[in-house]
């Protein structure tokens, strides 16, 4: 099929299907506006989603304290990140989608892309450290539950399952953003939403700020876990996430819609800073 024939069967102009074109405008223009944030609103809004996560973390460790089923605690976890849907904060693996494809279609710098990564995820660490701390205070029965949850991911030796897990909690934070911005309708967020909580805590996939906080929460219990762990665990469980999340969603977007970014390359301005007020 010529593509002057597949602009005739569409509203649009663009070389590809409408509702492609209208899922790749949004989500440049979204990680456009991630990009322009300042160091403070990137910080706050990080701050946020660590609170927001560790929300999750409660609803996830109540479920599975009372009923010892993962699934059913994976679902519940599905809470924090609605509420960071609808409060419009930031996760650090959020940002392998969006903001991408707005440097890669020059409406957004690497410097800036940077800040947003670095600056999201000490936020998201530091603010779900502090809201996993009030979490054990307020639920110090919980300590058992928590202990053997985050044992779940700092014993586990270095292996090619880990890599896997840790692949795949990444490319399914990424899909989910992905699958968000491919709607407009409020529930059908939600929905994807709930869908990607439960698949990452439900089957323990590795995330490096879910698991974090399920860590920080024992350490804060008094469990035999300490930071040194963590730390090993989060080093190449947050290297995975990114390729997870690059490489099998993000690249493969990018490929997808190759004709619309280099479009979009075109129309933007030579100073990436001024591409807010396209």
């Amino acid at each position: 099929m010529s593509e002057e024939r597949r602009r005739e069967l569409g509203a649009s102009d663009a070389p590809v299907e409408d509702e492609l074109k209208e899922s790749f405008d949004a989500t440049v223009n979204e990680g456009a506006e991630r990009l322009q944030r300042t160091l403070r609103a990137v910080v706050v809004t990080g701050l946020f989603g660590g609170f927001e996560i560790g929300l999750g973390i409660m609803a996830y460790l109540a479920v599975l304290h009372e009923t010892g089923n993962e699934l059913l605690a994976g679902l519940a976890f599905g809470v924090g990140l609605v509420a960071l849907l609808l409060a419009h904060s930031e996760l650090f693996t959020e940002n392998f989608l969006m903001p991408v494809a707005a440097v890669v279609a020059k409406e957004g710098s690497i410097a800036q892309l940077a800040k947003l990564w670095g600056g999201t995820l000490v936020a998201n660490l530091v603010g779900g450290w502090i809201f996993v701390w009030i979490v054990m205070q307020a639920f110090p029965q919980w300590s058992a539950t928590v202990s053997d949850a985050a044992h779940h991911y700092v014993d586990p030796p270095f292996s090619l399952q880990t890599v896997a897990l840790a692949v795949l909690g990444g490319s399914t934070i990424t899909l989910m953003s992905r699958m968000q911005q491919g709607t407009t309708n409020d529930v059908a967020k939600i929905v994807a939403t709930m869908i990607g909580g439960f698949l990452l805590a439900g089957l323990g996939l590795f995330h490096s700020i879910l698991d974090s906080l399920l860590i920080f929460a024992a350490i804060h219990s008094g469990a035999d876990v300490g930071y040194g762990q963590w730390l090993g665990f989060f080093g190449y469980t947050l290297l995975f996430n990114m390729l997870g999340g690059l490489v099998l969603v993000t690249l493969l977007r990018l490929v997808r819609t190759k004709e619309l970014i280099q479009q979009r390359r075109e129309e933007a301005p030579a100073d990436p800073d001024a591409a807010r007020g396209r």
